[in-house]
């Protein structure tokens, strides 16, 4: 399986300009975010420029790159994907504080993504949420994009996350092939990104709690449960938004048996309620449509990473 990982994530010179200029016309025409709290009510309405109080948010003040292409190791990915293409998807992400050994590759992060396979090996996709990083100013929460137009990791530092937050995220199409990821902050939406992708007008969605462990310097990593709610799917070429639940077709990795120490996957209410992490312990899986799915090895090749 060949996939994107992190080697030497660096400060990529000049590349801060570029990103501010390769927004669509669209969103720079947005009144820029100021930094505020964390929201305290749930969005008023849909996220898109026309949303009340819309803004954006100032360019990334970091930007690591990725370098290549290698086989994945030390990752573990935690929840579900769809088996067809929809026009966005929206939820609620809680902020968690991972052991993150700094001047590592270690990373957690809470994300949804939208994807395309392009053939041969290729795959474009843009994501969005929260991770803490080895890398960037270990031991703090990032609200992050990650899109395959630029290959990089941009942090919005201006978006001061704690662990209990909760933080709302939207990543939609509205038409053209522009790929939009959105930050519900301050109550009012901020719009992260927008990426001209080769995707087109629907996509495959995932969400995930995604752990990498650096392979240099094998370890374990405890992260504390993250929920993830409120999940949403946009349906292509418009139309309201459903809850993403047992009628979508929906990709999730099978259960199986892990050993004590491990991540652990609830389906709170599948697939639009659910919390992944540490494991309390070793135990049997129930057999029942509610049972625990434990996660051990590797995402199969319908999750893409870095």
């Amino acid at each position: 399986m060949k996939v994107r990982t992190l080697l030497r994530p660096l400060v990529a010179t000049g590349l801060l300009a570029a990103l501010a200029l390769a927004a669509p016309a669209a969103a720079r025409d947005l009144p820029l975010c100021g930094g505020g709290t964390a929201s305290s009510r749930p969005p008023t309405a849909p996220a898109g420029k026309h949303s009340p109080g819309a803004c954006r948010a100032r360019t990334p003040e970091s930007t690591f790159r990725v370098q290549r292409e290698a086989t994945a190791a030390g990752y573990h990915h935690l929840g579900a994907g769809t088996a067809e293409e929809w026009g966005g998807v929206s939820g609620r992400i809680s902020v968690v504080d991972g052991s993150i050994r700094a001047n590592t590759y270690d990373f957690v992060a809470g994300r949804f993504m939208v994807k395309r396979d392009m053939g041969s090996g290729s795959i474009a996709w843009l994501e969005a949420g929260w991770a803490e990083t080895g890398w960037a100013s270990p031991g703090r929460q990032h609200i992050y994009t990650f899109n395959t137009n630029t290959k990089t990791w941009s942090f919005y530092d201006q978006y001061a996350l704690r662990p209990g937050d909760k933080v709302w995220l939207d990543l939609h199409t509205d038409g053209k092939g522009v790929w939009q990821a959105w930050l519900w902050w301050d109550n009012r939406w901020n719009l992260l990104t927008a990426q001209r992708l080769p995707v087109g007008e629907s996509a495959y969605v995932e969400q995930y709690v995604e752990v990498h462990v650096d392979p240099r310097r094998s370890a374990r990593i405890d992260v504390p449960p993250v929920t993830v709610d409120n999940v949403q799917l946009r349906p292509a070429g418009g139309g309201p938004a459903q809850y993403w639940r047992g009628d979508v077709n929906t990709l999730a990795a099978d259960s199986t048996r892990q050993r004590s120490g491990g991540f652990c996957l609830d389906w709170v209410n599948r697939y639009d309620t659910w919390t992944a992490g540490d494991c309390p312990g070793l135990r049997l899986l129930p057999d029942t449509e509610s049972s625990r799915a434990v996660f051990g090895t590797p995402a199969s090749s319908s999750a893409p990473t870095r």
